[in-house]
């Protein structure tokens, strides 16, 4: 069974209401999240999470809906989340990993090594204290399976792939889930509007200029968009995608 979570409400100025979608997969081993949005320590002490960001993002930061309290309301423990599996180590993606301390974090080595070593930009993207505990599992996005068209892909058993997708951060990825008998698509920050997949693009203009500003790398990012456009396009049955932030899509997915 899969479950959608809001794992970090935001009421930014201009953009409007966003989320941070969340997915919880049950297996026959445990619980896997996939991204585990705001933690119960970045609620305790939100100046941790910088002021430009809260400024910026206006989080609303209630401990009803970190991954934490929403697992344990479905009647899990902590415990039971065996792996978490993260698009990247933006502060609003990986902040509830400190709630799984038994859990083992999947991401692109490069995105760890961009966190553990940061250029430029990305000095501003990245809280350590929010992930400095953890026990990683990194990935390579140069060697692996191919898989819709896209290469180097790398399974966690059956039912999860890790999609090297970068652009947005050094080792950005998307996180395919199995549901049945097609897939679900996380495609973290790839794209922050479903108006990133249409021919011709219909993104709004505000947020068009924030991907382009919060990039490592633009042009790699539009055209791992575009090529996630295809797919999209192709209309494979059973192959649904979703960014991380909008809440049309997840509505969408948890009518």
């Amino acid at each position: 069974m899969i479950h959608h979570l809001n794992c970090g409400s935001f009421a930014p100025r201009l953009v409007g209401p966003m989320v941070a979608h969340v997915l919880l997969v049950e297996r026959a081993d445990g619980l896997l999240l996939v991204d585990s949005g705001f933690g119960t320590a970045d609620i305790s002490d939100s100046q941790r999470l910088g002021r430009a960001f809260t400024s910026l993002m206006r989080p609303l930061l209630r401990t009803e809906e970190t991954a934490l309290a929403q697992v344990e309301a479905l009647g899990f423990q902590a415990t039971d989340v065996t792996d978490i599996v993260l698009t990247h180590l933006d502060l609003d993606h990986v902040g509830g990993v400190g709630d799984f301390p038994h859990a083992t974090v999947h991401v692109h080595e490069a995105e760890l090594e961009a966190a553990r070593h940061p250029r430029g930009m990305e000095h501003g993207r990245y809280l350590a204290v929010q992930w400095q505990d953890a026990t990683f599992a990194t990935h390579r996005s140069d060697a692996g399976d191919d898989w819709f068209g896209f290469e180097a892909v790398s399974a966690l058993g059956d039912d999860v792939v890790l999609v090297p997708l970068a652009g947005h951060s050094r080792g950005h990825s998307m996180v395919a889930v199995r549901d049945g008998e097609g897939w679900l698509l996380h495609a973290g920050d790839a794209y922050f509007h479903p108006g990133d997949l249409t021919d011709p693009l219909s993104t709004p203009r505000i947020l068009r200029t924030a991907q382009r500003l919060l990039a490592q790398d633009d042009e790699l990012r539009r055209a791992n968009r575009d090529r996630l456009a295809e797919l999209v396009r192709a209309d494979h049955p059973g192959v649904r995608v979703f960014s991380a932030h909008d809440r049309g899509e997840l509505a969408a997915l948890t009518d």
